[in-house]
Parts: structure tokens; C-alpha cells; sequence
């Protein structure tokens, strides 16, 4: 009735892409691969594989931690892009089947609030997500202390802090973007 239909895309768009797609993102890495991480480490830290590691010359952080971080970033930076398609998606589902819009009005506005720095800053936050999740899963991982029960509470750690470590982050991320990159239109 006020119109409002007309603006759900660049809404939808602009939600998903700066906020919603890297963060949602960087949680499922931080719930799902920062606790098989972090419980792996733990794992082989206390059966002493670690040690057996550094007695034989192998550095565990080169062998283990460094490949499983990079594979936490090429992750986060991937199922960024899935996660804000599925997400624009939704929005499009929403405003055309529920809220009756138009399929036109709908992408149409796309470019009305979104820019491209939008995209790239989406990206960026998803690796450095990627970053923090794999550092503090491996952290965790390889100090576990108190034996198995100890794994345990490393990887409970693990994602707490990842988890507050992310939110801080989103909320540097942002704050030094909408200053930096002006909002479309203004």
C-alpha cells in the first residue's frame, strides 16, 4: 500500500550482501569446520602426535594448521557467493509470491541501494571470518588442557570465541566501510 514492494530488491540485495551472506557464512565455518579443527588438534595433541611431530623436524603448524586455515578462507569466500544467492533468492520469493510484487519491480531495483564495493567488502569479510575461525579452532586445538575432556572444552571454547571474535569484527568491518564508501545516493 505504500509502495514498499517496489524497494524489497534493493533491500533484499543490499541486506544479504553486506550483512547477512558473510555472516551467516562465517558462522556455519566457525560451528562446523572450527570445531572438526579444533577437535582434531586436541586430539592429536593429547595422544602426542604433536610432539612426535616437532622430534621428527616436521613443523605442526606449517603441516596442519596453515593448509586447514586456507581451506577455511577458500571455503568462507565460496559459500559467501552460495549463501547471498540463496538469500536473494528468498527476498525474490518473498516479494513475489507472498507480497505479490512484480517480478520486474523486484530486479529492477537491485542497483537502487547495492553497489559494487558492496560485493567486494561481502568477499573480504568472508575471508577474514575464514581467517579468525581458523586461527582460534587451531589455537584452541593445540592447547587443549585436562586430557579428552579438556578436546572437549577447547572446541566449546573455540566456537564461543570465534563466534564473539566474528561479531566484533562484522561490526569493524562495517563501521570502517560506511565511512570509508559512501552509501548509494547520498
Amino acid at each position: 500500500q505504500l509502495g514498499a514492494e517496489s524497494y524489497t530488491g534493493a533491500a533484499s540485495v543490499l541486506v544479504v550482501i553486506q550483512q547477512g551472506s558473510p555472516l551467516v557464512t562465517s558462522l556455519l565455518i566457525a560451528g562446523a569446520a572450527g570445531s572438526a579443527v579444533a577437535a582434531d588438534l586436541g586430539s592429536r595433541t593429547i595422544r602426542e602426535e604433536i610432539d612426535a611431530m616437532e622430534v621428527l623436524g616436521i613443523n605442526p603448524i606449517q603441516r596442519l594448521v596453515v593448509p586447514r586455515v586456507l581451506a577455511m578462507v577458500l571455503v568462507a569466500m565460496l559459500l559467501n557467493g552460495l549463501v547471498a544467492v540463496i538469500g536473494i533468492g528468498g527476498g525474490y520469493f518473498f516479494n513475489v509470491v507472498v507480497q505479490g510484487g512484480t517480478p520486474g519491480a523486484y530486479l529492477a531495483s537491485f542497483g537502487a541501494l547495492a553497489q559494487l564495493p558492496d560485493l567486494w567488502v561481502s568477499t573480504l569479510k568472508a575471508a577474514i571470518f575464514g581467517v579468525l575461525a581458523g586461527v582460534v579452532a587451531s589455537y584452541k586445538g593445540l592447547n587443549p588442557k585436562g586430557g579428552p575432556k579438556g578436546v572437549g572444552d577447547a572446541v566449546n571454547q573455540s566456537v564461543v570465541i570465534t563466534f564473539l571474535l566474528l561479531f566484533l569484527a562484522n561490526l569493524i568491518i562495517t563501521a570502517v566501510y560506511l565511512q570509508v564508501v559512501p552509501p548509494k545516493g547520498s
